[in-house]
């Protein structure tokens, strides 16, 4: 196992999935690839994604436009860059991806020939999931690569 991607998204419990995921890595020897995929605009206008959290908390947002997808890669960019710190890890590797999120996982975990996916689980059940569906039940569902499932509750 050389690299393992671990996928975050703006939950505050991303940290605990970096933290899980970056940990793992480094008892494999791992290269740390993080990723957030960015997509559609009007997604993080719902109060579960404002304000943006980053590596020390809440992000300072004025300054980024976030109804745009360049607004919110330049955000992106700063969240991974704040988790990277927080690892205090300068190897580590970030990408910011913009599409659907599960499929934009796979096709970079594949392009970046990751030996694992490190994702966060919120579902608080099975039917939850076969009802809405997830991001991590889809990317279960498509992968050929391991996961590394991180059982994570929302912060409220």
């Amino acid at each position: 196992m050389k690299k393992v991607l671990i996928a975050l998204d703006y939950n505050p419990t991303s940290h605990k999935v970096a933290e899980t995921g970056y940990a793992t890595a480094k008892e494999m020897n791992a290269e740390v690839i993080l990723l957030h995929v960015v997509t559609n605009p009007e997604h993080y206008s719902s109060p579960e994604y404002s304000p943006i959290v980053g590596g020390q908390g809440y992000m300072d947002t004025s300054q980024i436009q976030l109804d745009s997808v360049e607004g919110l890669t330049k955000a992106s960019r700063h969240f991974l860059n704040q988790i990277k710190h927080h690892l205090n890890d300068e190897t580590i590797h970030t990408m910011v991806k913009e599409g659907d999120v599960a499929e934009t996982i796979l096709e970079a975990a594949k392009n970046k020939s990751a030996d694992i996916i490190a994702i966060g689980s919120r579902s608080q059940n099975w039917l939850e999931n076969v009802l809405l569906g997830s991001i991590t039940e889809k990317v279960i569902r498509h992968t050929t690569i391991p996961l590394l499932i991180i059982p994570i509750k929302s912060e409220e």
